[in-house]
């Protein structure tokens, strides 16, 4: 065995494949470069026509997708592998990938008809899929939601898709609903008044339509009050807590009787109880 041929050949083959990796790298660094250019100035482009930030990002994702797989199939090609018989794998394997991709694709699917349907958008405050919270970006596959305890969740569009969704922020205006419970020997007339009074002078609460003051239900104890201000989304729990606290000034500066819990005790005499 001639050694040095052997070196030869090993040195030719080393260099060549090392001199193969490294295009791959460097066309994977410039590909990577180019999609990245190609979409912020798609997404730039697209910006100047006012689009809403969701369909923004929807496009944007869906363009780097695509052009990072056009991508990946290039570097297969640079390194000799035929696109064609990929192809030809991808395709006789479709049945195993479309099972095993059901759920992706079922969830970009809805990712579609959120942006074409928009039931929300980036920024909106919403309730769907068991979550609640300010939807940060609609994705291909997942929405991503932060919720009001600061923790970030990624939601599959088709579950959203696929629920009842309840978009705080669609309306200029919400209705805070809160209720107290006031004593049977109070005045309602009197409570009721006094709570208005007290609400209406709450900054950021809407003076039209003004706050509903009202009875809502009986107990007891006593009636039990609905107090429902109207306020703009922005300043929702700001006006939650305050008319809470206006509430207990009004009810407690001594006015008004405590509400009592009432027990019944039922007395029965000694022939009564052993018949």
């Amino acid at each position: 065995m001639d050694w040095n041929n052997v070196l030869k050949v090993v040195e030719s083959t080393v260099t060549g494949v090392g001199l193969q990796v490294l295009g791959a790298i460097v066309l994977y660094i410039v590909g990577r470069w180019l999609i990245s250019f190609a979409v912020g100035m798609v997404q730039k482009g697209l910006s100047r026509q006012r689009l809403e930030p969701t369909l923004l990002r929807f496009i944007g994702n869906t363009i780097s997708v695509i052009l990072n797989i056009t991508l990946v199939i290039a570097i297969l090609g640079y390194f000799g592998v035929q696109t064609t018989s990929f192809a030809a794998l991808l395709a006789g394997a479709g049945l195993a990938i479309g099972t095993a991709w059901g759920g992706l694709l079922s969830n970009f699917a809805a990712g579609i008809f959120l942006v074409v349907l928009r039931p929300f958008k980036v920024g909106d405050f919403i309730s769907a899929g068991g979550i609640t919270g300010t939807v940060e970006e609609v994705g291909l596959f997942v929405t991503t939601i932060d919720t009001p305890d600061n923790v970030r969740t990624f939601v599959g569009n088709n579950k959203l898709f696929s629920d009842n969704i309840q978009n705080y922020s669609a309306n200029p205006y919400r209705r805070v609903e809160l209720t107290a419970q006031i004593s049977g020997a109070a005045d309602p007339r009197q409570a009721m008044a006094a709570i208005k009074q007290r609400v209406q002078k709450i900054p950021n609460v809407a003076a039209k339509p003004e706050p509903d003051v009202a009875i809502a239900s009986f107990t007891p104890v006593g009636p039990v009050l609905a107090i429902r201000p109207y306020t703009s989304n922005e300043c929702y729990w700001q006006v939650y807590f305050d008319t809470n606290m206006a509430i207990r000034e009004v009810l407690g500066d001594g006015s008004f009787p405590a509400p009592m819990p009432v027990y019944g005790v039922q007395h029965m005499n000694a022939q009564a109880a052993k018949a």
